[in-house]
């Protein structure tokens, strides 16, 4: 299984690609949705990683993807620029999914 970055800037997309990760640059919704829509279908990809601005494009997408599929695992990270989430991004994120809050 690989691992597929879909990146809204050159930046962290270079970065993967230096580890070996292969990925694509997206600037707007759509594109973001084909991208992570065609990842998603890719039988090879076991892992997909989304920084902050894509998932923030497609949120609801990404949300029934991570509830809904089993494969692949989808990862969300910060570009160079460090997170734009507060440091309670996983209880939110936990209450989100699972409706309970900690």
């Amino acid at each position: 299984m690989k691992s597929f970055l879909i990146s809204d800037n050159r930046d962290t997309w270079v970065g993967m690609k230096l580890a070996g990760i292969n990925g694509l640059i997206v600037h707007d919704r759509e594109n973001a949705l084909i991208a992570i829509k065609n990842a998603m279908k890719n039988d090879d990809i076991g892992i997909i990683i989304l920084t902050e601005k894509v998932v923030d494009m497609a949120t609801e997408e990404v949300m029934e993807y991570k509830l809904k599929s089993k494969t692949p695992l989808i990862i969300e990270i910060p570009d160079r620029h460090g997170t734009t989430r507060g440091y309670d991004a996983i209880t939110n994120y936990i209450r989100d999914s699972v409706g309970i809050r900690i």
